[in-house]
């Protein structure tokens, strides 16, 4: 699988990242084991996870999805093979949503000990913690950084101002800084008046920022739930924005045109663009992972990219 630089780190990894989110709560251990081989054998080694992933699913407390990676890595004896993310900050009842310095110290520990590993490839800001201020938890992240305990810092759910804030913040101290971000990103642009919670869309803003201060996008949700290929599903109405229907008829002219699905259309356009976006694959089976592995076979004309890139930038 092809490799991409990770923002201002000095890591290389796989254009395409599988999201762990349901292992271990809605996808049985089994059916995640399958998942990770199938990701592994095309090549891939990027897996992302979350210390709260997923409390909302039945059965669910939170920590599920670390607690099965690390059975996964025990299992299989390929912790050397692999870049693992995870994540503090989102709640799982009882933890609060938080950055505090001591939160984010404790959570860090858990998510290691879960995990069965003494480093975490990636540690993300899980959210933007406006009551805590950027100094305790960038501090924090500096304390754990030096002990050894994970290599790179990464942000999500953050604006573009609050990035730079954070940037001076870590450069003025000589303290870690981020060096990607995640955030939900689509090919739909969103209604300007959605509300996302504690979720920050991508803005043309950030685009900028990232692209001018060399970070790396990682995009959740870029398939919205299966939206651009099942009946049953819609984007809903945070994706109502004026110029949908003509991104949408954009999208499925070129998915004609290169006999493909919507979905590996629009990883193929994410990595295709200018600064590369990273994509996280959220796979329920064999055949979504194939579907999603095969995006890597396509070639954008550049006629095809422009026509995407440019669809509805018109519309009023």
């Amino acid at each position: 699988m092809r490799k991409l630089k990770l923002g201002t780190s000095d890591a290389q990894v796989s254009a395409l990242c599988l999201g762990l989110m349901n292992f271990g709560t809605r996808d049985s251990q089994e059916l995640s084991y399958q998942l990770l081989d199938q990701y592994l054998q095309a090549g891939g080694s990027f897996l992302d996870t979350a210390n709260c992933y997923s409390w909302w699913n039945q059965g669910g407390k939170g920590g599920e999805s670390e607690t099965l990676l690390g059975h996964y890595l025990k299992d299989r004896g390929n912790r050397d093979k692999l870049f693992i993310a995870t994540k503090v900050g989102y709640t799982y009842p009882p933890v609060p949503t938080s950055l505090k310095a001591q939160l984010i110290i404790e959570e860090c520990e858990k998510s290691l000990s879960r995990m069965g590993i003494d480093c975490i490839d990636l540690y993300y800001a899980h959210i933007d913690d406006r009551g805590t201020p950027l100094e305790e938890s960038l501090g924090a992240f500096d304390k754990l950084h030096k002990a050894g305990k994970f290599r790179y810092l990464g942000a999500s759910n953050l604006m573009a101002w609050r990035m730079e804030e954070a940037r001076a913040i870590s450069q003025a101290s000589g303290q870690i800084g981020f060096c990607c971000i995640q955030q939900r990103f689509t090919y739909l642009r969103p209604n300007p008046n959605a509300d996302f919670s504690l979720q920050r869309p991508v803005t043309t803003d950030l685009l900028d920022w990232c692209g001018q201060r060399g970070l790396t996008l990682l995009a959740y949700s870029p398939l919205l739930a299966g939206a651009y290929t099942r009946p049953d599903r819609s984007p809903g109405p945070q994706y109502a924005s004026p110029d949908s229907d003509a991104r949408l008829a954009v999208l499925r002219q070129v998915a004609s045109e290169l006999k493909a699905t919507p979905n590996q259309v629009i990883y193929a356009w994410m990595l295709d663009q200018a600064s590369p976006v990273i994509p996280l694959l959220a796979v329920g089976n064999a055949k979504q992972m194939k579907e999603n592995l095969d995006s890597l076979n396509l070639k954008l004309s550049p006629d095809q990219l422009e026509r995407l890139n440019q669809a509805g930038t018109t519309a009023k």
